[in-house]
């Protein structure tokens, strides 16, 4: 497959880089919930 490059303003480039981190840290702190609660470490509050 053929590689091409697009060019985009820094703003837009800072902006998207920064929402991919936020995205893994999100991941990140889903998956931490998922073991925690099939540990059993959670409890459900009324």
């Amino acid at each position: 497959m053929k590689s091409e490059s697009v060019t985009i303003p820094r703003k837009t480039y800072e902006e998207l880089k920064r929402r991919a981190e936020v995205d893994v840290e999100l991941l990140e702190q889903l998956m931490e919930s998922l073991k925690d609660v099939k540990e059993g470490k959670m409890r459900r509050v009324y």
